[in-house]
């Protein structure tokens, strides 16, 4: 290969940004990091999508290897619907879908993308989860059931009558089938992107990575779980400050999903949970915490959802 021959692009990588600032640029600037480490080991086209931040996420930007295509919404159009969009502007064998409040390194990207193409069976990949203190999140999943669905609204995954949805009770030490790896760091092939039809786009924000995964199950391909590949994550960096949006994009999605997987009766089983559960806990829950602003949340959640 010449000097100065741009590679085709091995990896498309996908960031979605609402109001990221400052954890966006720090993202960038690790698959700058990345890149300059990896050479030509594995080319990379970066997509941002910004949903209408009002923070000047933009401004400033880390530059990259290969410069960043940056896609400016002109209003919030949610989490799937954008993924998809930057996913439409690559033609890569894979594409890595990457929180702005995650930061990589090149030995999980190559390592990564390796484990996802060395098995034709695998379809899906995510990575280890590090919080800022190095400690292990686990985040990866169990595909929802109805009964899961009513019984963790009613907090009775807390009480053992239920499993969890999240696997917290296994340490993710080790590589491994799962249902579901979260969407902060998810590495999908493109031609089973594309034949899932890519994110569903009725799920604004929460659960499109759930229903995403459980679609390629039923396609026949494995989601795996990558213990030895680490990814720093913050969690939540983007929608923290909106608890309330966040609390009524998450009912919504809930209740979605249900209908979408389980039918009709256990989204409408959901609706009268919400209502009556899962809303007036998260209220006492509040008061008992003496947080009245975390209670005002509570009831702006509620309001937006039923609106």
């Amino acid at each position: 290969m010449t000097s100065g021959t741009i590679m085709p692009p091995a990896l498309d990588v996908v960031i979605v940004n609402w109001n990221g600032g400052a954890l966006l640029r720090a993202c960038l600037a690790s698959l700058a990091t990345a890149e300059a480490a990896l050479g030509d080991a594995l080319a990379l086209r970066v997509v941002v999508v910004d949903n209408a931040s009002t923070d000047g996420s933009l401004a400033g930007l880390p530059p990259l290897r290969h410069g960043a295509t940056v896609v400016a919404n002109p209003d919030n159009q949610g989490f799937g619907r954008a993924c998809n969009a930057g996913a439409a502007r690559g033609e890569a064998a894979a594409i890595l879908f990457l929180n702005p409040d995650a930061r990589v390194t090149a030995e999980a990207l190559l390592g990564a993308h390796a484990a996802l193409m060395a098995d034709e069976g695998t379809g899906i990949v995510g990575a280890q989860l590090l919080d800022e203190a190095g400690a292990v999140q686990r985040a990866c999943a169990r595909r929802p059931t109805a009964r899961s669905l009513l019984g963790q609204a009613l907090l009775l995954d807390r009480a053992g009558l239920v499993p969890s949805h999240f696997m917290t009770e296994w340490d993710h030490g080790e590589d491994r089938p799962v249902d579901q790896v979260m969407g902060a760091f998810l590495m999908i092939r493109r031609p089973l992107f594309a034949a899932l039809g890519g994110f569903d786009e009725r799920f604004f924000v929460y659960y499109e990575d759930v229903d995403l995964c459980a679609r390629a199950w039923d396609a026949g391909f494995a989601v795996r779980h990558l213990a030895g590949i680490s990814v720093r994550h913050e969690g939540q960096g983007t929608t923290r400050a909106a608890k309330a949006h966040r609390l009524a994009c998450f009912l919504e999605s809930q209740i979605r999903y249900a209908a979408k997987h389980h039918g009709r009766a256990t989204a409408l089983a959901l609706v009268a949970t919400a209502f009556c559960a899962q809303v007036p806990l998260r209220l006492v829950q509040a008061l008992a915490r003496r947080s009245v602003g975390q209670a005002g949340e509570v009831l702006r959640g509620a309001s937006a959802w039923t609106r």
